[in-house]
């Protein structure tokens, strides 16, 4: 495994909007039907707080199995938010959720520190009111508990794909996953400010365009929602090149079930 360049993350990006193009509604139809089910999981008391996040691995494959089968000229539906959940790797992928919940809460209880806790109850509580907010260092606490995750993310970044393509045991996948993003770190750099840029430039300049020729809110509203609906599933779409460039593309996983590699990995891999 070789280090990438970090004009590679830009070519992750580029590749996401390939993938995109390639089944646009069949992607967003996806996507969609995973925020739906995300919503309705958020209405159970007490779980629903949680259990959205111990599923993201889960749903994540469900989403770079999509991205595979788009590729492979396969069609995509929205039944493939299931897959994982016939994978006998299911178990482990909840262990990985349960993992993502922890780290979560240890940088966001870190943060406490910072601004006293106000972060912690924004996260966990109903709710605050705007004399607690005003009066906090909030926006200091969640940049300290940005800083602090991000080892955690590095480490559940390839976890999930590693588990159900690779059948890596936990421990493995969060090793191999951690130093592959840490020998990829500039391509990663890259990519992540590429995502920020598109993610605020893009609305921004839509905006500004929207407001010079029609100055109604509502439009805008209408226009903005769809287009930050497609940038989102891109950024879906883009996860699975970040993959591919590292660790080679998955043999077999239009099958839905836990393949191991083929040898037509990427050249930078090389």
């Amino acid at each position: 495994m070789q280090k990438l360049p970090a004009k590679t993350g830009w070519i992750w990006v580029k590749e996401g909007f390939a993938l995109f193009r390639k089944q646009p509604a069949e992607i967003s139809t996806l996507f969609l039907a995973y925020m739906f089910l995300m919503l309705a999981l958020g209405i159970l008391p007490v779980i629903g707080q949680v259990l959205p996040l111990i599923l993201v691995p889960v749903f994540a494959m469900a989403f770079m199995q999509a991205c595979a089968q788009i590729e492979q000229g396969q069609r995509v539906y929205p039944t493939l938010l299931m897959i994982a959940f016939r994978s006998p790797v299911l178990k482990t992928l909840l262990k990985l959720g349960l993992l993502y919940v922890l780290a979560a809460m240890i940088a966001v209880g870190a943060s406490s520190l910072v601004d006293g806790g106000v972060f912690w109850r924004a996260m966990t509580g109903p709710g605050l009111d705007p004399t607690q907010i005003a009066g906090s260092n909030l926006q200091l606490a969640m940049i300290m508990a940005g800083v602090i995750y991000i080892p955690a993310a590095m480490t559940f970044w390839y976890a999930a794909p590693l588990i159900m393509w690779q059948n890596m045991t936990l421990g493995k996948a969060l090793f191999y996953s951690f130093f592959a993003v840490r020998r990829a770190g500039a391509a990663f750099v890259l990519y992540g400010l590429a995502w920020s840029g598109l993610g605020v430039v893009v609305p921004m300049v839509i905006s500004l365009i929207v407001g010079l020729l029609i100055g109604n809110a509502t439009i805008m509203m209408f226009i903005l929602l769809p287009i930050s609906i497609i940038l989102t599933v891109v950024m879906y779409c883009s996860f699975y090149p970040t993959y591919t460039h590292v660790f080679g593309k998955p043999y077999g996983s239009a099958n839905g079930v836990t393949p191991a590699f083929g040898s037509d990995s990427d050249d930078t891999t090389r």
